[in-house]
């Protein structure tokens, strides 16, 4: 389904004329041959992120212009490829498929965002409220999911579709580490648009149900892979960063 290549702490994906849907760093919608994950350095703080993925793909070999666009000005290209960032090595990145499916992941986990059923905060929305989710500059420990599929996907299954590897990943997490997921994961989705249609990617589908397994598998080897020992910085250990979303919200009937 992708062509997956990973060289100096780049993986690129490639597959011509693939559409994508990204809620990372400059996301939404585009289209383009290619799609990567770049792990940055600790403490990294570099805020002109267009001007760094093209060092970065140059630097890995891949500013040849296979995402489908000139090899001259990439960084002023709004519609290039999507790009996620993350702490964690691409040496851990692991890639599961299933019938029409495909996702590859990065899991770290040294930033949890804690979600308690019965929070401990005051009962209104004015309390702390953490940072954006998908910041680039976020501590280590984003959990990157890029998920493909050979339908073509109406609009709304696409979208569906990053719900569907969200909540894959969220069950996942769950059970394997405590954690229903860090400050800065991002999902990106890929559809052919010259595939057999797709209106619905919900769970009881051939795609959303291919992602969900998807999502658990190459969740679950990359989470192995970047703690062999089990160690996992969860709830119940002494995490480096997170949140806890402990603010009650004020419940009405509308």
């Amino acid at each position: 389904m992708f062509e997956a290549t990973v060289s100096e702490g780049v993986l690129r994906l490639r597959r011509p004329g693939t559409r994508w849907l990204s809620t990372g760093w400059d996301g939404g919608r585009s289209r383009a041959a290619t799609a990567y994950n770049v792990t940055v350095p600790k403490g990294f703080a570099r805020t002109d992120l267009a001007a760094y993925r093209d060092e970065r793909l140059a630097r890995a070999g891949f500013a040849d212009g296979e995402d489908g666009r000139g090899t001259e000005g990439l960084a002023a290209d709004r519609d290039g490829p999507p790009t996620l960032f993350t702490g964690v090595s691409m040496e851990h990145a692991r890639g599961a498929r299933l019938g029409p499916v495909v996702a590859y992941a990065t899991v770290g986990l040294s930033n949890p965002a804690m979600l308690p059923i019965e929070p401990t905060g005051a009962d209104d929305s004015e309390g702390s409220t953490p940072e954006a989710a998908g910041s680039p500059v976020d501590p280590p420990g984003t959990v990157n999911l890029i998920v493909g599929a050979t339908r073509r996907l109406g609009p709304g299954a696409a979208a569906n579709l990053v719900a569907v590897a969200a909540e894959a990943k969220t069950a996942t997490l769950l059970a394997a580490a405590g954690v229903p997921g860090t400050t800065s994961d991002a999902v990106v989705v890929a559809d052919d648009p010259d595939g057999e249609p797709a209106e619905f990617s919900g769970s009881a589908t051939a795609v959303g149900g291919a992602a969900r397994a998807c999502v658990r598998d190459a969740v679950r080897a990359s989470l192995r892979s970047r703690y062999p020992d089990g160690d996992v910085p969860g709830p119940a250990a002494d995490a480096e960063h997170g949140v806890v979303t402990d603010d009650r919200a004020e419940v009405f009937d509308p």
